[in-house]
């Protein structure tokens, strides 16, 4: 029998399950060996006794009020302010425009390519039922930032500005570039109508801001950290102004929660993820996890997932004081795109890797391929399958060609692409996220490594209060081709 853990859906609701099957971790699948033994995972193993030391630490953090991401699901009030936002301010304008970085705009850009369809912006509005055309404005590159504001109209859009510091370089440098923009298309009274930010509920420049100028804001809950505050209103109001129900959206997280929190190995989906992960890395030799859907909309999850993994996982001590080097490195990669690219470094490079297949079981449309040129065996044999069919084709060829060369997979399976479904796998992997950390003996909270590089920054750049750096001359040598 194949190793999977399902989601039975609530009695009377819709079938919205997501599976997680792992059998292609385990030494009996392995063709050339490896894997782990799955008596191990058995109640008495020591996978499982790992499990159960990790599931107390999540709830100790739990209780300590540092996970401020599982309350999110339950936080009506925060969800029926953003929707009220989205039903009114957001749909006054005809662009919206998110402006933020890494945690900021990850999980929302994830989120709006899922649901919303990565063509949103190229459809009419009567195909968008006259919801608004979203952008993500992420990097402060030169080109795309002069770009998108040539693009859309200042006087019809809206942006919201995301930083729950208000001290992030990058998001208040664009933020200053638009808001420039902003004021000479509609001058300067008129230009406090097309922001909304969401920040620190209590300080921060952008917190100041808003007060000063009567600006909307969207409060980030202080112990939920960028990149676990996808289901807060920082991934919720680009979401709700595509008009996503959140209310399924955070149902299906909440259903999540609840399988996460069990006990039992064998009924905790993102214990058996953490725990098998780990495993992988410390004692198989693969180190390298990398997430690959078999849907363009779940491309955006990959590297959603890449930094929630590696920045909370990739610490240089543990949380004992002692030093780690640790962390699993995420890669972000997409069927089938990707086996004409990195599979055969999957397959024949090192055996340093553990593919995280994400599949679609019930397609949005369904495509069949002609019956065409029938004297032609390369096109004839295409004819009367799906492009849904052929995709799954080539990741279960995918999937048993890596496991035949003793390499390891899983596959996480989607129902469908709806809104309950996704807001399952979100919380998934963010629970597994936190118990991984206990696995490693790190705090996956924390991001010491980053806050290194952004003090070099505000160095560089003058920032009153910071140092800057002593820079080694980067022609020092000679070394110049």
């Amino acid at each position: 029998m194949t190793p999977t853990h399902d989601d039975p859906s609530p009695e009377g609701a819709p079938p919205s399950r997501v599976s997680l099957a792992y059998a292609n971790l385990l030494g009996p699948a392995m063709d050339s060996g490896g894997g782990v033994d799955p008596l191990r995972l058995a109640p008495g193993g020591d996978l499982d006794a790992r499990f159960a030391e990790a599931l107390g630490v999540f709830h100790e953090r739990e209780a300590a009020g540092e996970l401020g991401f599982v309350a999110l699901p339950g936080d009506a009030e925060a969800r029926d302010t953003v929707q009220e936002l989205a039903d009114s301010f957001g749909q006054w304008f005809e662009d919206l425009v998110v402006v933020g970085i890494g945690g900021s705009t990850l999980g929302g850009r994830a989120l709006a390519d899922a649901l919303l369809g990565s063509h949103w912006n190229d459809r009419t509005p009567d195909e968008r039922e006259h919801y608004p055309r979203i952008h993500f404005l992420e990097n402060p590159d030169p080109d795309t930032v002069t770009a998108l504001l040539a693009r859309v109209d200042p006087r019809t859009t809206l942006f919201n500005v995301i930083s729950k510091s208000g001290s992030t370089a990058e998001t208040m440098a664009l933020f200053l570039v638009i808001e420039e923009a902003v004021e000479a298309a509609v001058g300067p009274e008129k230009a406090r109508g097309h922001f909304l930010f969401t920040t620190d509920p209590e300080d921060g420049v952008l917190r100041r801001l808003a007060r000063e100028r009567g600006i909307p804001a969207l409060s980030v809950p202080p112990a939920v950290g960028g990149r676990f505050s996808v289901l807060s209103p920082v991934g919720l109001l680009p979401a709700a102004v595509g008009g996503v129900d959140l209310a399924e959206l955070l149902g299906g997280a909440g259903d999540m929660l609840g399988r996460c929190r069990s006990p039992r190995l064998a009924e905790n989906p993102a214990g058996l993820l953490a725990v098998l992960l780990h495993a992988a890395d410390r004692e198989l030799g693969a180190p390298i996890h990398v997430m690959m859907p078999y849907a363009d909309r779940l491309r955006s999850l990959a590297l959603w997932f890449q930094q929630l993994w590696a920045e909370s996982l990739g610490k240089a001590r543990r949380t004992d004081g002692t030093s780690a080097g640790t962390g699993p490195t995420p890669l972000a990669a997409l069927g089938a795109v990707d086996q004409h690219s990195l599979l055969q470094l999957f397959m024949e490079g090192p055996a340093d890797k553990v593919v995280i297949f994400l599949r679609v079981v019930e397609a949005g449309v369904s495509v069949t391929i002609p019956r065409r040129h029938p004297a032609e065996p390369a096109l004839a044999y295409l004819g009367g399958h799906t492009l849904e069919s052929l995709l799954e084709a080539e990741r279960r060829a995918t999937a048993e060609a890596l496991r035949v060369a003793g390499r390891l997979s899983a596959t996480l399976e989607l129902s469908r692409l709806d809104a309950r479904t996704l807001g399952g796998v979100f919380m998934l992997f963010q629970v597994a996220t936190v118990l991984a950390g206990a696995l490693y003996g790190v705090n996956p909270l924390d991001q010491p490594g980053v806050e290194a590089g952004k003090g070099f920054t505000y160095g560089l750049l003058g920032r009153e209060g910071s140092t800057a750096p002593t820079l080694r001359d980067e022609d020092e040598g000679g070394f110049r081709a």
